[in-house]
């Protein structure tokens, strides 16, 4: 059964399948490096890694490229401001958000390109549109596409655009949402900010130029996917239809998928709103990292997703299930042979799973089949009946769900201590609640190593001191008739 997956640009769920041969070629967005990556821009990426992931699994290859937003209005500002050139000033945001990335487990695409080393070749691509007569040039050396040339202009947000005064020009990236007018292609230069030299003469690309010269360079004039949040679908999306298919005459993208908004305990995510969280702040108020992509994986990407602090709770206890039956699993002692009945549960669980994610990668339904196992697999180690042959299907239904998912494996206790590390060299650690050190695992395993000692010698005051030692550093320890378990908080 194909992945069914909504495509904006048809408004309705199609088959997808790569135009050539077995590997997908797709295009998202990537971020602008003027700040910190906050959650609403992590939901996207966090969407588009399942998208990613859930591809891989099913056996196609991938040409995934993404790009880094190095230059635009505002990072041009802030660099002037700082007096910093421009990768002064974006190269911290960018290794930030790399640092991000590996935080939620995102995996790398296999292009990730920046737009200030693309700037000759989106001159040369504005050159061409020129000559077609797409494009103009203003008096102070400014370049604008023209909207009116191009007869296919709304198709991507089917926005009608009839009463549109004709010539009327946008040169800021802040857009208002429902303005359409002639959008900037290249920015003449202005006093004191950054510029560079080009076949169209001085100046620098407006917002939409880069996506397009970036993504025809790697995956040619037509390719399988186009990624990114709602919010980009008009005007960046729609511009980048206009001006690649206006120079080429084809397709420029088969499939566009678009991520749902996020909310904040029910409102809008803004400063103002006092709601508005990067990643970095939820880890120094003490959340993990694995909950907050559980959270964001927890609706699917086609439906806005209310993020709370109670979900984010609720999801901390929803990898610990996961984590906790896996332990289980692994070192409960069994008997011989096989239970019928949770062979069959752990097949039902994969199938399920797969279905799940080729409906629109529906999230919410593969989460719902993997703790209906996790339940049903629980009672069976509770009443014993889990059999010795049982603990091969169990785990490989965990491996396929954690292959999209990517939260079992317990590697919080080392992000947080990075991320410690940075409040502390940027002074933001006060007030956090990150306040002392983390203990690695090698530290917990010794301490539980000695105080199985002590117990052996009946030295239950140091067991009691050590276990109390080990509490108070948020490890959960269980005694358990398979032997020592034990978490994190």
């Amino acid at each position: 059964m194909p992945l069914h997956l909504y495509n904006t640009l048809s408004n309705k769920v199609e088959d997808f399948a790569p135009l050539t041969d077995n590997t997908v070629r797709m295009y998202a967005c990537g971020p602008t490096v003027y700040d910190y990556g906050h959650i609403g821009n992590f939901r996207t990426f966090v969407a588009v890694d399942i998208l990613r992931r859930f591809l891989l699994q099913s056996g196609y290859k991938l040409q995934h490229v993404m790009n880094i937003t190095d230059v635009d209005d505002k990072i041009i500002r802030n660099a002037a401001r700082e007096q910093k050139t421009v990768q002064e000033y974006t190269r911290p945001y960018e290794d930030a958000f790399l640092e991000d990335m590996g935080t939620l487990n995102l995996e790398r695409p296999e292009k990730m390109v920046r737009a200030t080393e693309h700037i000759a070749e989106m001159a040369e691509f504005i050159k061409k549109l020129e000559a077609k007569g797409f494009a103009y040039k203003t008096e102070d050396g400014s370049y604008y596409f023209s909207i009116a040339k191009f007869p296919e202009y709304g198709k991507l947000s089917k926005k009608d655009f009839g009463g549109m005064e004709i010539g009327a020009r946008v040169d800021v990236d802040e857009y208002e949402k429902d303005n359409a007018r002639d959008f900037a292609l290249w920015k003449a230069p202005k006093p004191g900010e950054a510029s560079w030299d080009s076949v169209i003469g001085p100046g620098r690309p407006g917002w939409h130029i880069e996506c397009s010269v970036m993504a025809m360079k790697y995956l040619g004039d037509s390719f399988d996917l186009h990624g990114g949040g709602e919010d980009l679908t008009f005007p960046h999306h729609e511009n980048e239809i206009a001006q690649s298919e206006a120079l080429t005459g084809k397709i420029f993208s088969r499939f566009w998928m678009h991520v749902r908004f996020l909310l904040v305990e029910g409102k809008k995510m803004s400063k103002s709103e006092g709601n508005f969280y990067t990643l970095r702040d939820l880890l120094l108020k003490g959340y993990k990292p694995s909950a907050i992509r559980f959270l964001l994986t927890s609706v699917p990407y086609t439906k806005q997703l209310n993020f709370t602090f109670a979900g984010l709770e609720q999801g901390a206890k929803s990898v610990d299930r996961l984590r906790t039956f896996k332990s289980r699993v692994e070192t409960a002692q069994l008997l011989p042979g096989a239970n019928a009945r949770i062979q069959e549960l752990a097949a039902e669980t994969r199938r399920e799973m797969t279905a799940g994610m080729q409906d629109d990668l529906n999230t919410a339904r593969a989460q719902a089949a993997i703790f209906d196992m996790v339940r049903e697999g629980n009672i069976a180690l509770d009443e014993s009946t889990l059999k010795q042959n049982d603990k091969a299907p169990l785990l490989a239904a965990l491996q396929q769900f954690d292959e999209i998912f990517a939260v079992i494996k317990d590697d919080d206790a080392e992000k947080i201590a990075r991320a410690t590390e940075w409040a502390k060299a940027h002074g933001k650690l006060e007030g956090s609640a990150l306040t002392a050190d983390i203990m690695s695992d090698a530290d917990v395993e010794k301490l539980i190593a000695e105080r199985n000692a002590a117990k052996k010698s009946r030295d239950f005051a140091r067991s009691d001191a050590i276990r109390k030692e080990l509490t108070e550093a948020g490890i959960v320890v269980e005694d358990t008739k398979d032997g020592i378990r034990w978490k994190r908080k």
